[in-house]
């Protein structure tokens, strides 16, 4: 049995690649990760005040929470059991190193879509995740 990891966020290309995966691996095990980036904590002003990380990232993790509980949701109408993962650290290498600690067969994620400028000064975690993952990766548009 195959393991394939899909890392959702909360997007409907994170959804749609939730939906592949469940319709293209029915026989796998599926975890859905969500990966906190303590960067984003460093960009409000809140960020310098006391007690303020420990309440970004529980706010963070009862989002991730959240999102688990509507992947499942989609899930159950294939009547497929998902397992769950929270991490923290960059999207893009936390999604491969967890691939990796885990025993990961596929990674499917979804795509923003950007293009141009935008792609070039935001960078793309599904481009950074192709190219430094050592398994397959599926990118649904």
């Amino acid at each position: 049995m195959s393991k394939i990891l899909v890392p959702i966020d909360g997007s409907k290309q994170a959804d749609d690649a939730l939906e592949y995966a469940l319709e293209e691996f029915v026989d796998a095990d599926i975890t859905v990760i969500n990966v906190i980036d303590p960067i984003e904590a460093g960009y409000t002003a809140q960020a310098t005040v006391p007690g303020y990380s420990e309440e970004w990232y529980e706010q963070a993790k009862k989002g991730a929470d959240e999102l688990f509980e509507e992947a499942q949701e989609v899930a159950d109408e294939y009547d497929h059991p998902l397992d769950t993962a929270t991490e923290v650290g960059r999207p893009s290498r936390t999604i491969v190193d967890y691939a990796e600690e885990h025993g990961i067969d596929h990674i499917v994620m979804g795509s923003h879509g950007r293009s141009g400028v935008s792609r070039i000064l935001l960078g793309s975690v599904a481009e950074n995740v192709v190219r430094r993952s050592p398994m397959p990766v599926t990118i649904v548009r």
